[in-house]
């Protein structure tokens, strides 16, 4: 597996794409820092670019690499090696570019600007943590889509719209449901419809982390007794890994079962 995840990271590194995500990471990273001159503010507003650009990127990247390297896994499933360690090392290989690409791109400007001296370091820490949780988890996610669909067009239709739904459509769902039952004590239909999504999952973390929850009104109070102690962050941080736990574990299951 190990041959495997460094070929697929060696193959990703060389590709121009991801310069492109580095150089991006790299340049936003500069520019909020000039235009803001406070980390703190400038972590709020990458805060709304990483929630929704990472999953995609993920998701977009995952299902890419899988189609476009299809003929060369099969050449690999020839060959008398486990088929989770070539799936897995594919997996880890596009995964870990990615991260790569986004701590980097996003580290330097920072630490070049001062990160260590301010106060922000653990904010900024969390925001990188939660955007490394979401890479690893629609990266998996869009693995397992495109291991269960050999047509490449629903396959993409598929991994989009399960993004949009995550980014999108699920928010609205919960907060209708909200309106609808306001009527009743919705605190822990509250808190369990946010674990389920870790996109809201990671974006309350890290406002929460931020101290800027008083701008949620009643919600912000719950969630900060839950999320802004160090159980409610452990729960979270756990609740993220078992999302990208799941879907590995289905791709190393799909994979040993899969007739290609």
């Amino acid at each position: 597996m190990l041959k495997i995840l460094k070929y697929s990271f060696y193959d990703l590194i060389r590709s121009r794409w991801s310069y492109v995500y580095f150089l991006f990471y790299l340049i936003l990273g500069f520019v909020l820092l000039f235009l803001n001159n406070d980390v703190s503010k400038a972590v709020i507003t990458l805060m709304n670019i990483i929630i929704v650009l990472v999953p995609l990127i993920g998701t977009i990247f995952g299902i890419m690499y899988y189609y476009n390297s299809k003929e060369f896994t099969e050449l690999l499933l020839a060959q008398p090696i486990k088929r989770s360690s070539i799936f897995l090392g594919q997996y880890l290989g596009v995964a870990g570019s990615l991260t790569m690409s986004l701590v980097l791109g996003l580290g330097i400007p920072f630490v070049l600007y001062g990160l260590f001296k301010s106060d922000a370091i653990f904010d900024f820490s969390l925001l990188l943590v939660t955007g490394a949780f979401l890479t690893m988890i629609f990266t998996a996610l869009s693995f397992n889509i495109a291991i269960s669909n050999e047509n490449k067009i629903k396959g993409f239709g598929y991994a989009v719209l399960l993004w949009l739904f995550m980014a999108v459509i699920y928010d609205g769902l919960f907060l209708m449901s909200l309106i609808i039952f306001k009527e009743y004590p919705l605190d822990t239909f509250s808190l369990a419809a946010t674990m389920f999504n870790p996109i809201d999952l990671s974006r309350t973390l890290i406002l929460l982390k931020l101290d800027i929850s008083a701008l949620l009104g009643y919600t912000g109070a719950v969630f900060k007794q839950f999320f802004g102690t160090d159980q409610g962050l452990i729960i979270s941080l756990l609740m993220l890994i078992l999302w990208t736990v799941f879907p590995i574990w289905r791709l190393s299951y799909k994979s040993k079962r899969q007739d290609f």
